[in-house]
């Protein structure tokens, strides 16, 4: 009832931390981490070497990824770093029949396209550590490995614990048991002969998970130099918790290599940010001005992987967002959040973006997009099929068919 909606809108780039501070009692920053930890390996730099993020960004249609560089015909193997939820998503997307039920999602119809041409018939996930550490949840670890028509291989020594991680796994959290309980019965089905030649033999594709294994190069072909065509794995142990090369190595052949071994935020001009951790400076959501938590930043507050770094589900993001919400309650009780020096609620903020030439969307517009790729997916047995590019999605949401 008294929410307003600015789509299309970046802060930062077309309004200020400042001037919504001055428009607003309270600015709460909820944009998560859009960067990437990078590998800081040689050859990382390649065509072909692209983040998980960017990938699921280009397949779900973010329109500044639609013409993301990704050829997935010239190879039949890629290499995952990472073994977390968006590892996990990036995976299966690749090895995925396009002609079966992914096609009947809302998955952008470009990247279908590609997927249809792919050439892609074996995936390596490849983690640092062991089974114990790895980050992906149980269910979509599950998902992932029953794959229909997709051949899964992991390697008995990899799931071989030490005395310090059997004792971590007993007496940790119950998801890294039910993690390594699924890879294992995996790891039992791979090795079973017999399972194998009744589930496996005619597989057309593969899965193979790695532990205990870091990226020490990416290396192009003899022929294309601008291209990653190899991929060396040096093995690693688990020390106090910690990966420890032992070097000795591997090398895999691979022509599409993704990242995904963790994100980070986004510094914002104007706004207090920790460089190390990616993350705003804060104490209970609200934001400080120093990462000593000194300084309290009246009116301003955090909530989510911004707030706390890139871990956790949505169960974790809902508690980080109480916490925030609590903070602000407080506030609002003790009459310390500071006074809009421009009106109230914002009432010129569409004037300011509008002054700066701004094409933003309001939930009006997001409505009319929301109902129009409905519609275009309602015609091919979609939820929705997405609009991919910003000139179609304004035409949309102005009312105009693209």
């Amino acid at each position: 009832p008294k929410c307003t909606f600015y789509g299309n809108v970046a802060l930062g780039r077309d309004v200020s931390v400042e001037e919504l501070r001055a428009r607003y009692h309270g600015v709460i920053l909820s944009y998560g981490t859009e960067d990437d930890r990078r590998l800081n390996v040689q050859g990382e730099e390649l065509g072909g070497v692209f983040s998980a993020r960017e990938m699921v960004w280009w397949y779900n249609g973010h329109p500044e990824y639609r013409h993301l560089p990704i050829n997935l015909s010239s190879t039949d193997t890629a290499v995952i770093f990472g073994l977390g939820n968006v590892a996990v998503d990036c995976a299966r997307i690749l090895l995925q029949d396009p002609a079966g039920p992914l096609r009947t999602t809302d998955i952008a119809q470009h990247a279908l396209e590609a997927l249809a041409k792919s050439t892609v018939k074996k995936v390596y996930m490849v983690g640092r550590r062991g089974p114990v550490q790895g980050a992906f949840a149980p269910k979509e670890l599950k998902e992932m490995l029953s794959v229909e028509g997709v051949k899964v291989v992991l390697r008995e020594a990899d799931m071989h614990l030490s005395e310090e991680e059997r004792a971590s796994l007993q007496a940790g959290e119950r998801r890294p048991r039910r993690v390594y309980e699924v890879l294992e019965k995996a790891m039992q089905a791979s090795i079973d002969t017999a399972a194998a030649s009744a589930h496996n033999s005619a597989a057309p594709k593969e899965l193979h998970i790695l532990f205990y294994r870091n990226p020490s190069e990416l290396a192009p072909s003899d022929s294309n130099h601008g291209r990653v065509h190899s991929v060396t794995l040096e093995k690693t142990k688990v020390v106090e918790g910690r990966a420890v090369g032992t070097g000795e190595t591997e090398t895999l052949t691979a022509g599409l290599v993704l990242r995904s071994i963790g994100y980070k935020g986004v510094p914002v001009e104007g706004l207090p940010f920790d460089q190390r951790s990616g993350t705003v400076p804060n104490v209970l959501g609200r934001v400080v001005e120093h990462s000593n938590h000194s300084g309290s930043a009246a009116g301003l507050y955090v909530c989510g992987w911004l707030k706390r770094g890139p871990s956790g589900i949505i169960g974790s993001n809902s508690n980080c967002a109480d916490e925030t919400v609590h903070s602000i309650r407080q506030d609002l009780e003790a009459s310390a959040l500071p006074v809009p020096t421009h009106g109230n609620r914002g009432d010129d903020l569409a004037a300011l973006l509008n002054e700066r030439g701004v094409s933003f969307v309001t939930h009006e517009g997001w409505n009319r997009i929301d109902v129009h790729e409905t519609e275009l997916g309602r015609a091919v047995n979609k939820p929705r099929e997405k609009l991919a590019s910003l000139p179609e999605l304004l035409q949309a949401a102005n009312g105009v068919a693209p």
